[in-house]
């Protein structure tokens, strides 16, 4: 090789893996004091349900104690999940919403 020779060596490129955030969901618990028309006016409000969504989560709630309402990313279920209780805790009632990592 004379001094004038150019050796290209290949760029290695490293594309760093992003992970989509994991999501959480965001529950619904039953309980016996809070009215059911004002469990499907929280789900109407804070979480844009039509009437009859928001009454069958409502009713799933009630049968089997617990019901998932939505799934989605942490900062934003935590967000919706306080929303709700707020709303309750301002009307009176002992509505309450959890959140929780989904598997």
């Amino acid at each position: 090789m004379s001094d004038n020779d150019v050796v290209l060596k290949p760029k290695t490129k490293t594309k760093p893996k992003v992970e989509r955030p994991k999501l959480y969901k965001i529950i619904l618990v039953n309980d016996d004091y809070t009215p059911r028309e004002f469990v499907i006016m929280v789900l109407k409000a804070v979480f844009r349900m039509s009437e009859e969504t928001g009454y069958r989560v409502m009713m799933t709630a009630h049968k089997l104690g617990t019901c998932v309402v939505m799934v989605c990313a942490r900062d934003i279920a935590e967000t919706k999940a306080q929303e709700a209780v707020d709303l309750a805790k301002s009307a009176g009632f002992p509505l309450m919403f959890t959140t929780e990592p989904e598997e």
